[in-house]
């Protein structure tokens, strides 16, 4: 899998923090700069880097007092966090941190969400294939598509017709099928009466070697990391892959499924149609759940399970048949 590298996919406006602190000032209860350097990327609780900016929220972090950020700035609306951390790193203290967090980074980072975003694209052989992208010779790119600023197509993969592919690396040897749109913006945001605007997406999609992507699915790409579907992994039609999704080696789904964001599905599992799960699940290897499932906990490995909530399928096979009888 190849290192994700942020400025490849967006638009940074460099900035001093210092400088960030003032234009929001009026948004911003308290400040402590340790080092004024210029933020050129975002950390999460995955990976940091250096010279960026990182949203700290409640319950991230059991302990402070070891912990020095080089170079980071820290986003928090937790008043210890921001005691302690203020002694040895570059602080900033929010109300409500999910509000700050579109103010912030709205500055920095530039995504096609913007209007003022920017891709040259040239027209070839029927699709738009922007200037920015590597595609190998080997692979095929049909009539219809749009391969979006900094994609990665490797050897001898297929994308058929009207397909849309941004913020994505694609292995080789896949194919993706007819009118799906990979790397679109996650389905995330903070709840506010009458304000609802989604968070920024600043990660990607990576697809590896010899899948296959049905038609007419929908994959988001990260928030701030990655949406994975690894090698060999068979997706059907009309499937939806929310933001942060990993999907794990040899994994197949039937259609219709969907797939909510956070979600970790291990190596080796089998899904049924039209299975829909709910965020921030641990899907256990060798499982299989069956079609029209509603998986709302997370599923330990070589499990089977059906129904509504999803449970044991013999459990489940033993409730129908007392079902059946009071009918």
């Amino acid at each position: 899998m190849k290192i994700f590298k942020r400025s490849i996919f967006y638009d940074i406006h460099k900035i001093k923090l210092s400088k960030l602190i003032n234009i929001h000032n009026d948004n911003i209860i308290s400040s402590s700069i340790s080092t004024d350097f210029t933020i050129q990327n975002i950390s999460s609780k995955k990976i940091y880097f250096d010279n960026s900016i990182f949203f700290l929220k409640k319950n991230m972090l059991e302990n402070t007092t070891d912990i020095n950020f080089h170079n980071i700035a820290i986003v928090t609306d937790e008043k210890y966090y921001y005691e302690q951390l203020k002694k040895t790193n570059s602080v900033i203290l929010v109300d409500q941190i999910d509000n700050i967090y579109k103010i912030f980074l709205d500055t920095i980072f530039i995504s096609d969400d913007h209007n003022n975003f920017d891709d040259n694209y040239k027209f070839i052989n029927g699709s738009y294939i922007s200037v920015d992208a590597k595609i190998d010779k080997s692979s095929k790119i049909y009539h219809g598509c749009i391969i979006g600023k900094g994609c990665e197509i490797g050897k001898n993969t297929i994308i058929k017709q009207n397909c849309s592919i941004k913020y994505t690396i694609i292995g080789s040897n896949t194919v993706i099928n007819e009118n799906s749109s990979i790397g679109s913006t996650g389905f995330g945001f903070p709840v506010n009466k009458g304000s609802n605007q989604l968070f920024p997406h600043l990660g990607y999609v990576y697809i590896g070697n010899n899948c296959s992507i049905g038609s007419n699915c929908t994959v988001d790409r990260g928030k701030l990391d990655i949406t994975l579907i690894d090698d060999f992994c068979m997706l059907d039609n009309l499937i939806h892959v929310g933001h942060n999704v990993n999907i794990n080696k040899n994994t197949t789904i039937a259609a219709q499924t969907g797939i909510s964001g956070s979600v970790f599905i291990d190596e080796n599992v089998t899904i049924g149609g039209q299975v829909g799960f709910a965020g921030h699940l641990k899907i256990g290897h060798d499982s299989i759940i069956a079609a029209k499932s509603g998986v709302t906990k997370s599923i330990k490995p070589k499990s089977i399970v059906a129904g509504f909530p999803a449970i044991d399928i013999k459990k489940w096979k033993r409730i129908v048949i007392k079902l059946r009888t009071w009918i």
